[in-house]
């Protein structure tokens, strides 16, 4: 809960969601699991503001902001979810892809470009939709008889919490669906084409809205059967990078921020027009602030692996018990000692999309250690920032003079100097890490009938921030970019595509 003002953060509560690993590439989440974390999130921090004797009717409206692509079909008679959702990294697709490429003249990955602004790929939802419909009998069955409806996790909260079988609103904003790869990002509606192409009937998706408006109103929770917020308006949904672009108040053209999450995302704003990236970029909406607002547009870098890769060596190899941890291994060498690792665990995303690699440690010798490897896993996640930022850099002809970070990761301080030290430029941080949350919140108070929080640059809060400024020389993280780049190559074509994704879900 932010204050409409001063954008300070007033309360807030947090639940940790379980991952899935039904098999090797295949990453789910449980979508009732998701939807009560959210009234538990709710019901504690309304707790909280009491606490802190903030009156919860002074609460005027809700944003939601959800990681993108997951997909999930739920059944509209009974509310319920048909199969667990898919979540943006699961690689099960992989023979889905294929399969759709042999439609395509020369089998061209880029085929919607100009479109969608995206690559086919398994990363985005109509390939999991597409994957749901082949294989899940009780999907088939729910859209021959009309039951189903797809969306989002935007989609399946907004329907639940505005009364989900009883009238809840089935609705998505327009950067959500900019990553389904169903979706015109030019006239800003379902595509008949792609939705053919993909063999995705049009009535079970969720009605494309702006950014910032009121999509209905909250209702009583079933699960605390209280009425905390009931009637509040839900007036804002942004899928979480453009959140966070919102949230770091990157509004003028030219303006990025970059998100240290599980994956890593960078996103550049290109203004109203959208820019088509040579370098294996995607351009997606960064936001659309209210009915009658125009589109803004973005570049946009994704790195699948980031933060996930420092819950690897704690979970995976056992060589740290927290992440905490993993800084302080890395900080106690200070170098990777010619140690490179390439984290490509689902593949490489931005700018290679090249799902044919994995990951690889390279150039160990006696004296590595794990300290050296936990340095080379926190500089893996700073390379691959640079190669996006290098690729910006050809596509907008702007280099950037300074990075603004967010994310969980950014409280790492080894991590946000090493970046500023490969980038070559100052990395810049808000002393607020959750701008995410931010960014859903402004464009809740913003909407039309809420107003509680403009959107002018002039009255706009200057965040307070931390900054870090290059301390190499710049021929040091040339030599050391430059090896990375050759460990890159060696990651790979490792993988026979279609080796690992075949076979049911039963």
């Amino acid at each position: 809960v932010f204050n409409a003002e001063t954008a300070e953060l007033l309360s807030h509560h947090q639940v940790e969601i379980k991952q899935e690993f039904p098999r090797e590439g295949w990453v789910e989440q449980d979508p009732m699991e998701i939807l009560n974390s959210v009234y538990e999130c709710v019901e504690k921090t309304c707790e909280k503001m009491k606490e802190l004797n903030i009156n919860i009717a002074n609460i005027r409206a809700i944003g939601v902001t959800n990681q993108r692509e997951t997909t999930v079909v739920w059944d509209k008679t009974t509310g319920q979810p048909l199969y667990n959702a898919i979540v943006w990294l699961d690689l099960r697709t992989q023979s889905t892809v294929d399969h759709l490429l042999e439609k395509i003249p020369g089998r061209n990955k880029s085929f919607s470009k100009f479109k969608t602004g995206l690559p086919l790929s398994t990363y985005f939802s109509a390939v999991k939709l597409r994957w749901l419909l082949d294989n899940v009998e009780e999907i088939k069955k729910a859209v021959e008889d009309q039951r189903a409806m797809f969306g989002t996790i935007d989609s399946w909260l907004i329907w639940s919490l505005t009364g989900g079988k009883d009238g809840g609103i089935h609705c998505t904003d327009v950067t959500n669906a900019s990553r389904t790869m169903l979706f015109n990002i030019h006239s800003l509606e379902w595509d008949p084409e792609l939705c053919q192409f993909f063999d995705i009937p049009m009535e079970i998706l969720p009605t494309v809205r702006s950014s910032s408006e009121i999509y209905g109103v909250m209702v009583c929770f079933p699960v605390f059967e209280s009425g905390a917020l009931t009637g509040v308006p839900i007036s804002g949904c942004l899928g979480d990078q453009s959140a966070a672009l919102v949230g770091q108040m990157c509004f003028q053209d030219g303006q990025a921020k970059n998100t240290y999450g599980t994956g890593c995302f960078l996103l550049c704003n290109t203004g109203q027009k959208s820019v088509f990236s040579e370098h294996g970029l995607l351009t997606t909406i960064a936001y659309k602030m209210g009915r009658d607002k125009p589109p803004f547009y973005a570049l946009e870098g994704s790195v699948a692996i980031a933060g996930a890769v420092v819950r690897w060596l704690r979970d995976n190899l056992g060589i740290a018990k927290s992440s905490q941890e993993v800084e302080e291994l890395a900080a106690e060498v200070g170098t990777s000692y010619g140690c490179y690792f390439v984290p490509a665990f689902s593949g490489l995303y931005a700018p290679y999309w090249e799902p044919s690699a994995r990951g690889i440690i390279c150039g160990l010798t006696q004296f590595t250690n794990k300290n050296h490897i936990a340095f080379a896993a926190l500089e893996a996640v700073c390379f691959q920032t640079r190669e996006i930022l290098d690729a910006m850099n050809k596509d907008c002809g702007i280099p950037l003079n300074q990075l603004q970070v967010d994310g969980g990761m950014t409280n790492n301080k080894i991590l946000m100097q090493l970046q500023a030290d490969i980038l070559c430029i100052p990395v810049v941080k808000p002393s607020m890490p959750e701008t995410t949350a931010l960014g859903a919140a402004m464009a809740a108070g913003a909407a039309e009938g809420v107003e509680v929080w403009s959107l002018n640059p002039g009255d706009l809060t200057t965040v307070t921030c931390e900054r870090f400024e290059p301390q190499i020389n710049p021929e040091e993280s040339e030599y050391r970019y430059a090896r990375w780049k050759k460990a890159v190559m060696k990651s790979m074509g490792w993988e026979k595509s279609e080796a690992h994704t075949n076979g049911n879900p039963e």
